[in-house]
């Protein structure tokens, strides 16, 4: 889809396959409502400004369509979105056990302390590389921690955009 057809697709239309990037309805809407955009640069500018204004409830939202880091996503849901997290999450397929035991008992020790899932830009990153970065937020306070979720799902959420518009990066 390039820019031009984005911009002109139907709302009913666009809304579902923004939601398949990021699950957060009120990301969609403002993106849906921002149409038209001059360029992929500024629909990209604006999901990131978006998603980092989001309120915390709506970040939980989009969270709920990411796996944890180390599991694979529910094929059956949606098979599309797995395969996108399986891609995303590619340097976890080389850990070993040990690594992926450290990786699971660093998921419940972040979400015990945060109440939501450790969430990455994973994407061209190695398990070890993860798997560190977890341990290092598990020091953030829960303010920090959450401008680092936001920034975080900006990250993502661009990336699944242009991918979308098919834009180099």
């Amino acid at each position: 889809m390039n820019l031009s057809a984005f911009n002109d697709a139907g709302a009913d239309d666009l809304r579902p396959r923004l939601l398949a990037l990021t699950e957060s309805p009120a990301w969609a809407d403002a993106v849906l409502a921002g149409r038209p955009y001059a360029d992929d640069a500024a629909l990209l500018e604006a999901s990131d400004r978006l998603v980092t204004a989001l309120p915390e409830s709506e970040i939980d939202a989009a969270l709920a369509g990411h796996p944890r880091i180390g599991e694979r996503a529910a094929p059956a849901l949606d098979a599309d979105r797995a395969a996108r997290s399986a891609r995303e999450q590619s340097g976890m397929a080389s850990a070993d056990d040990a690594l992926k035991r450290a990786m699971t008992e660093g998921n419940a020790a972040y979400e015990e302390r945060f109440g939501r899932i450790y969430l990455v830009a994973a994407a061209g990153r190695s398990a070890e590389e993860l798997l560190a970065i977890l341990q290092e937020r598990l020091d953030h306070d829960p303010t920090t921690e959450l401008e680092v979720v936001r920034e975080q799902l900006a990250r993502i959420t661009r990336l699944r955009l242009a991918d979308l518009l098919e834009a180099t990066r």
